[in-house]
């Protein structure tokens, strides 16, 4: 009976339980030897700076649950700002039709490389990696023909106050991601489809053999993927009012370890979006925390990419302990 328990707790700490433990003694550190980390207004920031990954993150999680991966959502958001941008700064449009044309373009963009991402993939049996890598060069290069290497500004004052709204002191673009985690941990919980995500992460043969179309399932989780970094396209025009060809570079890492280190397994099948928002909850909370202390930008991007690492590491002897106390 002890040694079941004992077995229950570890796994408790792998999971969620452990992820969040970690992220409580980060925030108590900086709080106790940064100065106004524990500021509401500090808090308020991390929130909205943690937005945009968070909804990315939420997208890469269904993929890396497959055993995939997407380098693109960077280069895709770009381009979907940029077509979000040109829309709603028509001046033919009302401004009803022109965010409405705007949040659809954008969304219509991102599920496009999605369909794009994963029907080569699956089409052609080439791995995630390689056609998402020709995607992120496809996207950026697009963005920039678009644009003609222009920043798009000047958006209606109107969308320009939504994005500074809170509700309750909490930025409303931080309640809509955690709207969005929410909702793809029903998905992911609750429906057939999360169900089939699972299974083919642990053994697509077998669910295959089943008689399940596979490929479809893994089509659309870069669909979705890709409809997720179009969302995050609208909230970065709402926090920060430009579109532009060259912004989103080094968003597919933060997506990447925020998933990892929320607990999401990089070969697949094992993972949560509760897990997701906790790590990109510690990739905020370190970032602003290190800022506060005066490191500069350089440096912490060494920590990311070491953090990077060490999650992916974690993640390898999580696995095997994982496989021994089951």
């Amino acid at each position: 009976m002890q040694t079941f328990y004992y077995k229950k707790l570890i796994n408790l700490l792998l999971n969620e339980a452990g992820i969040g433990l970690i992220l409580v003694l980060l925030c108590t550190l900086f709080a106790v030897f940064v100065p106004n980390f524990a500021s509401l207004n500090n808090i308020s920031n991390i929130f909205t700076q943690i937005s945009i990954n968070t909804v990315i993150s939420t997208g890469m999680t269904f993929v890396i649950l497959l055993g995939g991966i997407d380098l693109s959502v960077g280069s895709v958001l770009s381009l979907c700002t940029i077509l979000a941008g040109m829309t709603i700064t028509n001046q033919a449009l009302s401004l009803p039709l022109a965010v409405a044309g705007a949040v659809g373009s954008s969304l219509l963009c991102g599920m496009a490389c999605g369909l794009f991402n994963g029907f080569v993939s699956e089409k052609w049996k080439v791995h995630s990696f390689v056609v998402t890598l020709g995607m992120l060069n496809i996207a950026r290069g697009a963005a920039l023909q678009i644009s003609g290497s222009r920043t798009i500004f000047s958006f209606p004052p109107a969308f320009n106050a939504f994005g500074s709204m809170t509700l309750g002191g909490v930025p409303v673009i931080f309640v809509l991601a955690v709207i969005g985690v929410l909702l793809g941990h029903l998905v992911l919980k609750k429906t057939v489809f999360g169900r089939m995500i699972y299974a083919i992460g642990n053994n697509e043969e077998a669910v295959r053999l089943c008689g399940h179309n596979t490929r479809t399932y893994k089509i659309s989780a870069f669909v979705l993927c890709g409809a997720c970094v179009g969302v995050a396209a609208i909230m970065y025009m709402l926090r920060l009012n430009i579109a532009s060809p060259i912004l989103g570079t080094g968003f597919e890492l933060s997506a990447i370890a925020a998933v990892v280190i929320g607990g999401t397994s990089m070969s697949g099948g094992k993972g949560s979006l509760i897990g997701t928002l906790i790590g990109a909850a510690i990739i905020g909370v370190l970032n602003n925390g290190l800022l506060l202390m005066g490191m500069k930008d350089f440096a912490r991007q060494i920590v990311t990419g070491l953090i990077i690492v060490a999650a992916v590491v974690l993640d390898t002897y999580r696995v095997r302990l994982s496989r021994m106390l089951s």
